[in-house]
């Protein structure tokens, strides 16, 4: 679990080493500016040289360009209660002042969740995060040569949330922001991933070899939980695949239709309980995709667009394609748990993905464009 704020600024010393905070550089910075705190006392406090504090504090200025940190910082020093004399106060006062001020309007547990859905999309290969001014929603691409895929949305308020935490970092300046994941960010992601058992392993991850895990159905119908990279998926695999034609077997429309399945399955497992029953899909022939008495607690238009999705798909199609899209199983472990021969599923995924491009409407949209 995410470390609350108020317990972290007790001990502001120990602040920059807990990922459920922001950035105890922050937090100095709008003592000063939003307090008028001394830099030598901040340094003195935090154990710091006066003149690296100075620079740090300079460095913050800088960063301010970055329009999500800038407004951050504003609203954070319009929270600051008008007192002008701060010196009498307890240091630990202080930081709990700016702590709150610079507190977003997402809870800790939310905060956790976005970072496990958000920041493991980042940690693919080409993915970034744009943010463009005036906008509520931050959407996540991924840049494969030269197609670029929507593959997640989220708040702005996330964006601010991850950014006071230097999860993520600007790579460029423009009327559209565009964001990275950082080495904090990663180290963030492979705590919540591995827990607290695997922490030191996986803050030490390769950078595109995040681990985690995904429940999956066995032939007997029981479930279990299998270890997969979440920093590559089984499409992001097969679209850089060629045939002999020299083409890639996916197209940029059936890679958005497994991306737009697994963005929806995703939001729909959002929520107090993210351990849905997604059984009934890949054992359709009851003839049931509806979801009988179980309550699911995701998203409920999320879980409509699921369910229509599997059951534009049918008990053929939707298995394979589950598997793949929604468990990040690979095809020829897919195969294997459902008895198929080698690189049949690679056939039939390619089919499943035409047929929910077309339930999306995309192949439409596609020869419309051209």
């Amino acid at each position: 679990m995410l470390i609350p704020p108020l317990a972290i600024a007790a001990d502001a010393k120990a602040c920059a080493g807990f990922t459920g905070c922001p950035s105890a550089s922050y937090l100095g910075y709008l003592a000063h500016v939003g307090l008028s705190v001394p830099l030598r006392r901040l340094a003195r406090e935090t154990g710091r040289h006066a003149s690296s504090f100075s620079r740090a504090m300079r460095r913050i200025e800088q960063l301010r360009e970055d329009p999500i940190l800038d407004r951050c910082l504003d609203r954070a020093t319009a929270n600051l209660p008008g007192r002008t004399d701060v010196s009498d106060l307890p240091f630990e006062e202080i930081m709990t002042m700016t702590t709150q001020a610079l507190a977003t309007p997402l809870s800790d547990s939310q905060i956790e969740r976005e970072a496990r859905r958000i920041l493991r999309r980042l940690s693919e290969t080409g993915a970034f995060l744009a943010v463009s001014g005036g906008m509520e929603l931050a959407v996540v691409f991924r840049k494969s040569g030269t197609t670029t895929t929507r593959i997640a949305t989220c708040p702005v308020t996330v964006v601010e949330a991850f950014r006071l935490r230097d999860w993520i970092a600007p790579t460029g300046r423009g009327k559209i922001m565009r964001y990275a994941i950082t080495a904090p960010g990663r180290t963030a992601l492979a705590r919540l991933l591995e827990g607290d058992a695997a922490r030191k392993r996986g803050a030490e991850a390769a950078p595109h070899q995040v681990s985690g895990e995904r429940l999956v159905m066995e032939e007997d119908g029981s479930t279990r939980t299998m270890r997969v990279n979440l920093a590559e998926s089984p499409l992001a695999l097969l679209a850089r695949r060629k045939g002999s034609d020299g083409k890639p077997f996916l197209d940029p429309v059936e890679l958005e239709a497994g991306e737009r399945l697994r963005e929806e399955f995703e939001r729909a497992q959002m929520g107090p309980r993210v351990g849905q029953n997604w059984d009934r899909f890949l054992t359709v022939h009851d003839g049931g995709m509806s979801g009988g008495g179980d309550r699911l607690a995701g998203p409920q238009d999320a879980r409509n667009r699921v369910t229509e999705a599997f059951s534009a798909l049918g008990p053929g199609l939707a298995d394979i394609t589950m598997r793949c899209c929604c468990f990040l199983e690979g095809l020829e472990t897919a195969e294997r748990r459902m008895g198929w021969s080698a690189r049949s599923g690679k056939v039939v995924l390619k089919i499943a993905l035409g047929r929910l491009a077309r339930h999306y409407g995309l192949v439409q949209a596609n020869r419309h464009m051209a």
